[in-house]
């Protein structure tokens, strides 16, 4: 759950464009090597899950976030920049 903001910034992701024209990540454009080896090619590696963790229960988030999906849900604030997003006054949730 994140505001409109920081959507922007969720721009990465692991698999390869679905369209090729102007793909970062396909073979056609010199993105990557056909039939490269990953465990001995460790140039630049993404890591979705960087060392970054939640503030209010200390698990791992991706991409440089504040609070994970499901803190960030039960407060009702952004997981990127805590914002107030949502108000979750009058919801019923439980700490289960």
């Amino acid at each position: 759950m994140v505001c409109e903001k920081c959507e922007k910034k969720l721009s990465k992701v692991i698999v390869p464009d679905k369209w090729k024209d102007g793909a970062n990540n396909t073979t056609e454009t010199g993105g990557r090597k056909i039939n490269e080896n990953k465990l001995l090619s460790k140039k630049h590696r993404w890591t979705p899950y960087g060392t970054t963790k939640c503030m209010i229960c200390k698990q791992q988030v991706h991409q440089d976030a504040k609070y994970c999906h499901t803190c960030a849900y039960t407060k009702g604030v952004c997981a990127m920049c805590g914002k107030q997003v949502l108000d979750t006054k009058l919801y019923k949730q439980s700490n289960v």
